[in-house]
């Protein structure tokens, strides 16, 4: 297909048809309203459903319900709107449903505002639903990524029967880019386990509850394996003139493309500087970033929030070198300036 200009938002829903994605329920939020406004438009075209729901709350458990069917299907908000459909995120881990969640990340706490932030590290990377499970997190950082990691947030779900989220910043939603966009998939993973509307499916309980407590100590246990599975095969990184790196930045999805710019301005003044980006916010990269410890003198993680991502970085560093940050929030969004001559003060200390 010829590349197009189109914005993040927009190449979401692009890639989850692309991916096999038939059924979407959601409700509008700025700044991801596009992608709801886009499935509205592009959904019945190939024979899927768009359903705006009454609410947020409703929306995931209409998802929940699709799911059960062995359906691809997805939702998509904002961060107030992700955190009314938390409980029905974390019934979706425990009954092991594979479905794709989008969350365009926006300022906070409360209704905040509209401008891109990347406060709801914690909310999705942690588990802001109650209980012991772990949701798959991609981190775009361009328009091409909202579409391929679309697409891999959908391969993810079924293989380890999760609910993944693509959390983007509201930049990356909003921004407009060329996006070239790969061949649709055309083969899908058995679901032997989905209701069918049959006779055997009296038999199919999908459920997330388990009132004994061997039995759900079990069921989390099971749970516990996966996520160690995901662990090992799953993350996925970027790094950037880290070879001879005296000083590593990390940052995702806008922020790493600043940080990019950054170290391109660092080394033009001599300094050894260069760039790790998760692409996986879970699973975190830590094994990476833990080997890359023993051989620099410091980090410096950059976030649109008060600082949520850096925490897992200093475990990973384990106290070896020092960890800096460097946080901006309620939607300002620092310049490659602004970071260069922080990063010199903290060399300089």
């Amino acid at each position: 297909m010829a590349k197009q200009l189109i914005k993040g938002n927009e190449a979401v829903v692009k890639g989850a048809i692309l991916a096999g994605c038939r059924a979407f329920f959601g409700y509008p939020i700025t700044p991801a309203s596009e992608i709801a406004e886009a499935a509205a438009y592009y959904f019945p075209q190939v024979g899927g459903v768009f359903l705006q729901a009454e609410s947020e709350i409703a929306s995931i458990y209409m998802l929940y319900g699709a799911a059960s069917a062995g359906i691809r299907a997805m939702t998509a908000s904002s961060s107030p709107g992700i955190s009314l459909k938390m409980e029905g995120i974390s019934y979706l881990a425990g009954a092991e449903l594979p479905c794709v969640i989008v969350d365009i990340v926006r300022g906070g706490p409360g209704l905040g505002n509209i401008a891109p932030s990347q406060g709801d590290y914690h909310q999705i990377v942690k588990g802001g639903g109650h209980g012991e499970y772990k949701l798959i997190t991609l981190a775009p950082n361009c328009a091409q990524e909202m579409c391929d990691l679309t697409m891999l947030a959908f391969e993810l779900a079924d293989k380890y029967r999760n609910p993944a989220v693509v959390m983007a910043d509201g930049f990356i939603g909003q921004m407009m880019e060329p996006v070239e966009f790969p061949q649709p998939v055309s083969s899908f993973p058995d679901k032997p386990w989905a209701l069918r509307g049959e006779d055997a499916d009296q038999f199919r309980l999908i459920t997330s509850i388990d009132l004994e407590p061997e039995g759900l100590e079990r069921h989390v246990l099971h749970l516990q394996e996966k996520y160690a599975q995901a662990e090992r095969e799953e993350v996925r990184f970027e790094e950037y003139q880290t070879e001879d790196a005296e000083v590593i930045l990390v940052g995702y999805g806008i922020v790493s493309r600043l940080l990019h710019s950054t170290v391109d301005e660092a080394r033009a003044k001599g300094l050894r500087v260069g760039l790790l980006r998760p692409i996986t916010l879970w699973p975190f990269p830590s094994r990476r970033i833990t080997e890359l410890a023993t051989r620099v003198s410091a980090f410096m993680v950059v976030e649109l929030s008060n600082g949520q991502m850096v925490e897992d970085v200093r475990l990973a560093v384990a106290g070896k070198v020092p960890v800096w940050f460097y946080g901006r929030m309620g939607g300002v969004v620092p310049s490659v300036e602004e970071i260069l001559r922080v990063l010199r003060q903290q060399i300089e200390v």
